[in-house]
């Protein structure tokens, strides 16, 4: 960050809610990453709750539910068009 001596009027020159030196970036993830990556968790959520409820042992239903996470966003990544 670059500091300036303010001008008579008291304003500075140039951005002044911008560093200098940086450039504006794009999203994080794109609209089809976002919704590969939401559809697989919801996917290993419900395994994993559907699996709780079925043998009432944590362990096992997290063990359940981060496979299926997994092979859903696999899967949903082959499957959704580019």
């Amino acid at each position: 960050m670059t500091l300036r001596r303010p001008e008579p009027d008291g304003n500075t020159n140039g951005a002044k809610s911008e560093l200098s030196g940086s450039a504006p970036r794009g999203a994080l993830l794109g609209l089809r990453e976002a919704a590969i990556l939401f559809a697989g968790l919801v996917v290993g959520v419900t395994t994993g709750i559907l699996t709780y409820l079925a043998v009432h042992n944590l362990p096992e239903a997290v063990l359940a539910g981060i496979p299926a996470c997994a092979a859903a966003i696999t899967f949903l990544d082959k499957i959704i068009s580019r």
